[in-house]
């Protein structure tokens, strides 16, 4: 594929950054362009290595060396058709995904991997700005109607690949905007909300219907949309945040990171301040302010690149576990995806970062606010199974300037009434429970996709499923599916 010795000429490469302190002032993506050029050099790295194991490492199964091959010969449109027939939203995961397929890459076993996340992000780019991108206005419809909950990636994944099978679909969303954390959880410097917006559009010309602001359990009931439509698909996502409870966490100044995530998107966007979960939140600022992120994921790194646009007046992430080491330890091997330390762009843009820390107290100024934090350190160990436990280091607790405290330790699951209201079973971690040879739930008709089945997840997860429940709701109603569909041995429980 590509250039037969283009992984020896190549090195791998990817568009520079606006300098940190021109991009901490805005809100705005901050890649560099890269030229065409460029990209089908990185192309041509891709190897013809025989058995290529980002297919398995991409859960949406994209035909990466296809694609790349296709870029390589600039032929772009064919690298589009490649690209769209596995993926409905290359540029969300153009921009967000952690890119496993990229920790699968052959090539990466001893040099750095092809940059496939770019190469897919350009090809996207480049469709859209061609006009290839657009609505198909000539589908045959079935006269079948399907409501999904939940306009997050599952539930826009689904409802796209159920309108092309020719169902009508409506995605109820309870927010004042659809999207859920693409639009609300993700900062604009990341995904710009126009990116969104695009894609939003092109949907609606192709004829699904977005009912916002409608919070399905009180604005309509469960019953209500059995009865009107012939299927429903439950992809209301994992928003139930994991707490810290110790002393002190009802103090002003200690938030959730999505709340403050939230918050901040929606005044960017000039909408009202509400989270994805259409609960309207206070303004959080962290301007002038000692911030202390809890948590060492995703989220929190995009709390720490929210609090430099603030003008906090200090950022520091606090992590429980231990500080990964920067290559592959012995038991996570290729093609497994790699555990290594990860710096952010965010935590480039400045922040003070520790491992192995138990936040132990909230500590007040005797108003009702935060003022510190009480913290340890922690030792981990290894007992004889493998199983690691920490304690807590004798003589390690201290206090730390904190004004505002935001908790980024995932999420616990799905809200539960929404579920009750369906009579949905549940599994013993509080998903509901579909299984992935159909994605039905324990009530006929009703589908399960994206974090509300799975758990907290990523967004390509969230995608995959959401294709892989049309296919089986497409079955469902019309007693076989002409949807793409992939092996699901290959998705993750």
């Amino acid at each position: 594929m590509g250039q037969a010795d283009g992984f020896l000429k190549f090195e791998r490469d990817l568009p520079k950054k606006e300098n940190v302190e021109d991009r901490i002032k805005h809100y705005e993506e901050f890649y560099k362009p890269f030229s065409k050029k460029e990209t089908k050099e990185q192309a041509a790295r891709c190897m013809d290595c025989g058995v290529p194991f980002c297919h398995s490492g991409c859960p949406l199964g994209n035909v990466i060396p296809e694609f790349n091959d296709a870029v390589y010969r600039q032929e772009w449109k064919e690298a589009y058709d490649i690209l769209s027939t596995t993926n409905n939203f290359p540029e969300f995961t153009g921009r967000i995904c952690p890119a496993p397929c990229e920790g699968s890459c052959v090539l990466g076993i001893n040099k750095p991997p092809v940059a496939i996340e770019h190469i897919e992000k350009s090809i996207i780019e480049e469709a859209f700005a061609n006009g290839w991108v657009k609505p198909n206005l000539a589908i045959e419809r079935t006269g079948k109607t399907i409501a999904v909950i939940g306009s997050g990636p599952a539930g826009l994944a689904a409802a796209d690949q159920l309108n092309k099978a020719g169902h009508s679909v409506t995605i109820y969303e309870r927010a004042q905007a659809p999207g859920g954390l693409l639009r609300f959880g993700i900062p604009d410097f990341k995904l710009d909300k126009s990116i969104v917006e695009r894609r939003i559009q092109v949907m609606i010309e192709e004829g699904i219907a977005f009912k916002c602001g409608v919070s399905v359990g009180d604005d309509i009931s469960a019953d209500e949309l059995k009865a009107e439509y012939d299927a429903v698909v439950l992809a209301g996502g994992a928003t139930e945040p994991r707490n810290v409870p110790i002393p002190g966490r009802d103090l002003n100044g200690v938030h959730f990171a999505m709340d403050f995530l939230s918050s901040n998107s929606s005044r960017v966007q000039e909408l009202k301040r509400e989270n994805h979960t259409g609960k309207e939140i206070e303004e959080i600022w962290a301007t002038y302010k000692n911030v202390v992120v809890i948590g060492g994921g995703d989220t929190g790194s995009d709390c720490v690149g929210t609090s430099n646009r603030h003008g906090a007046q200090s950022v520091t992430q606090f992590e429980i576990n231990l500080k990964p080491g920067t290559h592959r330890s012995h038991d996570n091997p290729w093609p497994e995806y790699p555990f290594i330390l990860r710096t952010s762009t965010s935590h480039e843009e400045g922040c003070e970062r520790e491992w192995s820390i138990l936040t132990k107290e909230f500590v007040g100024d005797g108003s009702g606010n935060l003022k510190a934090l009480k913290i340890a350190d922690l030792k981990w160990e290894l007992d004889e199974t493998g199983n690691k436990s920490f304690k807590e280091v004798p003589g390690s607790e201290r206090e730390i300037p904190c004004d505002l405290a935001l908790l980024a330790i995932g999420f616990l699951g799905p809200e539960q009434p929404l579920i009750e209201q369906f009579g949905a079973n549940t599994t013993n971690r509080s998903n509901v429970e579909a299984n992935l040879k159909d994605f039905k739930t324990s009530v006929d008709g009703v589908f399960a996709a994206g974090d509300i089945r799975r758990g907290q997840s990523l967004v390509v997860w969230a995608i995959s499923e959401g294709r892989e429940c049309a296919a089986s709701v497409d079955e469902y109603l019309m007693g076989e599916t002409t949807l793409e569909r992939k092996d699901n041995s290959m998705l993750a429980v």
